[in-house]
């Protein structure tokens, strides 16, 4: 296997995870901060590797298969600090909703791939809404200070419930695309 750049850059925003988790705890008023750029990053590249693929023509099945892999490790070791962060049921639950789906998704992407019918299965714009969402209100309830008196947290919280809306839509679009199979495969 050739190493790709767009590979390359999944496989940076792999390494970026335990380095993200350290500064997240890092003991210094500046960790939420750090720790917001680190994933702020991780999420900028998530967008450049897939345009490089494309651009450069290097997409691999490889790539196809890591690219979601790293982008879910990341969000879900973020959600697991926040919700440590922050122990409550209205973080909790909306984050037990996200983490559920996205591995029930990811299980039926890779049956559905066994059966070659993964293209029953593709990413929608829904999808991509949820995860700008996701991301989006995981930066801000990481850095979760306030910026001029603006909630920060909060508004990160909103979004985050926002986010989770477009998840079980998401959830709702994948499955119903996928029932034909999974009612023919049963």
């Amino acid at each position: 296997m050739r190493l790709t750049l767009p590979t390359a850059i999944t496989l940076f925003r792999i390494g970026l995870i335990p380095i993200f988790v350290v500064a997240f705890y890092l003991p210094y008023v500046w960790a939420n901060l750090a720790a917001a750029a680190i994933f702020a990053l991780a999420s900028f590249s998530d967008w450049v590797d897939g345009y490089l693929a494309r651009v450069l023509k290097q997409e691999s099945s490889f790539g196809a298969f890591l690219d979601p892999v790293a982008d879910k490790l990341m969000v879900v070791v973020a959600i697991v600090l926040i919700v440590q962060a922050n122990p409550s049921i209205y973080i909790a639950l909306p984050s037990i909703i996200i983490v559920a789906r996205e591995i029930s998704i990811s299980a039926l992407r890779e049956w559905m791939a066994e059966l070659r019918s993964s293209t029953s299965v593709q990413v929608s714009f829904i999808g991509k809404a949820k995860t700008t969402a996701q991301l989006f209100s995981l930066l801000l309830m990481i850095y979760a200070e306030p910026i001029a008196q603006i909630p920060i947290f909060e508004i990160g919280l909103g979004f985050y419930y926002l986010a989770v809306i477009f998840t079980i839509v998401s959830m709702v679009i994948y499955l119903r695309a996928a029932w034909p199979v999974i009612v023919k495969n049963s």
